[in-house]
């Protein structure tokens, strides 16, 4: 199970490329972004295509090529497999037919954005993205901000401020973190209160990129208590 960059190339580690190189297969999310991270770095390898509404048949597939002896890898779009991304079917499916299932540790916008964060949480849920239907959402907004954990969100830039708004009105004074485009040239980092950020993003004219959104799991953006 191979991470690769969320955005900058430079971010793949030698792990990740030296695996590529010497498996046999590589099984892939979607094979055309794979295809060009692979043509970045000069590699050349049969691709099988395993996404979200394939996993299952595709996992019977290369559990087809691993029944031969050949190693495969497995890479979803961006970040690391099984994290808000497909892989985890395939995951059970290889090492319940007895195969060894490897880690090739790497990035993932989840920790990339909890490195800049700077929050006091000692325990951190990752949500991933939200449900789109309006009542389910608010929902687990509110089931979350009740935990007293921090918490990570990934939302697109279409709901981006929906977002941002409805934390605002559960809890105004509560610190947020939004990581929009990470590791990517337009790469941007806003922090402050649920309500400046969602201020921040309201005025906006055009939203483009991917987000990271982290909520600090205190009731307020001010140090924790002693």
């Amino acid at each position: 199970m191979v991470a690769t960059p969320i955005g900058n190339l430079g971010d793949i580690t030698y792990r990740a490329l030296e695996t590529f190189k010497t498996v046999d297969v590589i099984a892939c999310e979607d094979t055309r972004h794979t295809l060009q991270l692979l043509t970045h770095f000069g590699i050349r390898k049969p691709l099988v295509s395993c996404r979200a509404r394939n996993e299952e048949e595709a996992s019977k597939r290369v559990l087809e090529i691993l029944k031969k002896g050949q190693k495969v890898a497995y890479a979803s779009d961006a970040g690391t497999p099984a994290l808000s991304d497909p892989g985890s079917v395939l995951v059970r499916a290889a090492r319940d037919a007895g195969h060894a299932v490897i880690p090739i540790p790497g990035a993932s916008a989840f920790a990339t954005l909890l490195s800049v964060a700077g929050g006091y949480d000692k325990s951190v849920v990752f949500e991933g993205f939200l449900s789109p239907r309006p009542g389910r959402r608010r929902g687990r907004l509110r089931e979350l901000a009740e935990t007293g954990f921090g918490f990570v969100l990934y939302e697109s830039p279409f709901r981006i401020v929906k977002l941002l708004t409805e934390l605002a009105e559960i809890d105004g004074e509560r610190m947020v973190v939004v990581g929009r485009e990470l590791t990517k040239l337009y790469e941007e980092i806003v922090s402050g209160t649920a309500i400046e950020v969602r201020d921040s993003f309201a005025d906006r004219e055009k939203i483009l990129g991917e987000f990271s959104v982290y909520v600090s799991g205190k009731k307020s953006s001010t140090c924790p208590d002693e």
